[in-house]
């Protein structure tokens, strides 16, 4: 599949450093985390519900989001034409999406999709740069989150169990082993995908 592969060994190992390697806080805030296994934008009752299944480390999953997701929303979401629904994943460097996640779960419903945005369009400094986490920091001060709040988040041992929980269900659940992966309807689709795919696909749902 075209995009980020789903490492479990790395998830694993991720998981085991992600404290230690983004910061030495011991404290911990409670991340917000929905009833919904994942977040959503859109229409509710909207007849087709497009699921992208993606990580923040996935140099894929950052061109989808940077180059097409801007017109899709424009075109579906907020014309109540798709409920759409973003579903963390993890894969290498796991730590890094792992951290990211926690951030943008810490900045609240609210600005969860403002910071996963920044997020991707930060990618290529981010994994280039000595320190992931001061590139995550610097998303965090956009989000108004300070340095020690942001310690504390990526910190959260509860939070990132809950990560651990979601990503192990959806690969074993819904046998997701690479990122992006769209669910449309009933349709699937792996790797990036423009917008007259995707168009294709949610008028193939209306019409069942």
């Amino acid at each position: 599949m075209k995009g980020g592969r789903f490492d479990r060994r790395g998830f694993l190992t991720a998981l085991a450093v992600t404290v230690p390697a983004f910061a030495r806080a011991t404290s911990a805030v409670k991340a917000v985390v929905p009833a919904e296994e994942g977040m959503v934008l859109g229409n509710p009752k909207a007849k087709v519900t497009v699921i992208e299944y993606a990580s923040l480390s996935c140099p894929h999953c950052a061109a989808w989001a940077n180059d097409v997701f801007p017109a899709f929303k424009v075109k579906y979401i907020d014309t109540g034409r798709v409920r759409f629904v973003l579903r963390e994943f993890l894969t290498a460097p796991a730590e890094m999406a792992a951290a990211g996640w926690l951030l943008a779960r810490c900045a609240g419903p609210a600005k969860y999709f403002s910071v996963v945005d920044a997020i991707f369009k930060a990618q290529d400094k981010i994994l280039a740069a000595g320190s992931m986490r001061e590139g995550l920091l610097a998303v965090a001060a956009e989000a108004g989150i300070g340095e020690g709040s942001f310690d504390q988040c990526i910190t959260d041992k509860k939070a990132l169990e809950d990560l651990s929980a979601r990503v192990q269900l959806y690969a074993s659940r819904d046998k997701i082993t690479g990122t992006p992966t769209f669910v449309v309807g009933e349709r699937r689709l792996g790797g990036e995908q423009s917008l007259e795919a995707l168009g294709a696909a949610i008028a193939a749902a209306v019409r069942r």
